[in-house]
């Protein structure tokens, strides 16, 4: 039985998710999280052959939690899951070590599918993103100047474009005031912008 781990905050989800995995013959919910900070503990206490990792944790974000996970257990499969598109979030989650990326919207084959794919080594993208991935290596030297941004950078840019102060980005991540405005110092300067304004036009933009 492949033994998965589902880490989400949305309670309904969660059980969405179970409900899935427990129609599968080879598969077991072994265990469930709400909270990003958690995972790391439930993995020290039980073995588990697949973490499905929500990617928007209101505690810790996905990606801090995958990085964790790689840091110590480098050979236990993530399969990140979550509400934005491919083009957002999937190729900086192949690059901090995911086995695969899919969103919420994937059919339930889908997803057991990918399930099965990473749990024996493998990677797991959709078709349609592996003809997008094809074409950012082909036409790398025209990469988008928020493709430029480190992890971080690009999570905080997004949430100052959705309208969030600093003080409450600083709040939300457990950073300080200092280091979020030291960031977005930075995001503006890799993106040739001049203000908030400017940031968040882009990313309606771009559909970020």
């Amino acid at each position: 039985m492949i033994k998965v781990l589902v880490v989400d905050d949305h309670p309904a989800i969660r059980r969405g998710l179970k409900e899935i995995i427990a129609d599968a013959s080879d598969m077991l919910a072994a265990g469930e999280e709400g909270r990003g900070r958690e995972v790391l503990t439930r993995v020290r206490e039980k073995d588990y052959d697949v973490v499905m990792l929500d990617i928007s944790m209101p505690d810790k974000s996905g990606l801090d939690v995958l990085k964790q996970l790689q840091a110590e257990k480098p050979q236990l499969p993530v399969l990140m899951l979550s509400v934005h598109p491919e083009e957002q979030y999937a190729l900086r989650s192949l690059k901090a070590g995911a086995a695969g990326y899919l969103t919420k919207d994937s059919a339930p084959e889908e997803l057991v599918t990918a399930i099965r794919k990473v749990a024996q080594g493998g990677k797991y993208i959709t078709s349609t993103f592996a003809e997008k991935l094809a074409a950012n290596y082909v036409y790398d030297a025209k990469r988008l100047p928020h493709e430029l941004l480190s992890d971080r950078e690009y999570q905080v840019m997004c949430m100052i474009a959705t309208g969030k102060a600093v003080a409450g980005i600083a709040e939300q991540l457990s950073l300080s005031v200092k280091t979020i405005s030291t960031y977005r110092a930075r995001i503006l300067k890799k993106m040739n912008l001049k203000n908030n304004a400017e940031m968040t036009r882009y990313a309606i933009d771009n559909d970020l």
